[in-house]
């Protein structure tokens, strides 16, 4: 039995457990909570309201052209990492993964996000996949795709270590 909550990420349980406030063991669950009740997406409709961007949250350049789905996933999977510093990692992928929810990201024709399917939700760590949707929000918009063929969308698997850090599989 682990006396600080794994679910917890490894920066976190430092941080936390230096100002005592994991002191018990694994009894006590951090739980975080929207704000406004419209924070967070409905499980009817999920994935269609923007995560907020933290105030510390990196400005991205504007996307740049893309001519081709494979240019979009790429050009994706970059904005995802360069969005979302604190929570990627880009070093080999783990043996053994925490999670690994696939999405499948709907857009507009200017590449912003217009909804996000879970096609495949994992059985374990489930709060990955909000992880990974709110990725996806920060990171938004993916380049205008008005010019290549319907439907505008595209899958993308996300690759969680044991510290709920993420790699898309696409930069893998």
């Amino acid at each position: 039995m682990y006396c600080i909550d794994r679910r917890v990420p490894a920066c976190w349980r430092a941080a936390l457990a230096g100002f005592g406030l994991m002191a018990g063991c694994s009894t006590t669950q951090v739980v975080e909570t929207p704000s406004t009740p419209s924070a967070r997406p409905s499980s009817a409709s999920p994935g269609i309201v923007p995560a907020p961007a933290p105030s510390n949250a990196p400005r991205l350049a504007a996307p740049g052209p893309v001519k081709n789905w494979n240019e979009v996933r790429r050009q994706a999977a970059q904005r995802m990492v360069a969005a979302n510093p604190i929570g990627t990692y880009l070093g080999a992928v783990p043996d053994t993964l925490l999670a690994i929810p696939v999405l499948e990201i709907e857009l507009n024709g200017d590449g912003s996000v217009r909804k996000i399917d879970v096609l495949r939700p994992p059985r374990q760590a489930k709060d990955t996949t909000q992880l990974a949707m709110d990725a996806v929000h920060r990171a938004a918009p993916f380049g205008d795709v008005s010019r290549l063929p319907k439907p505008w969308r595209f899958t993308e698997t996300f690759l969680f270590n044991d510290d709920r850090k993420f790699k898309p599989r696409t930069l893998d």
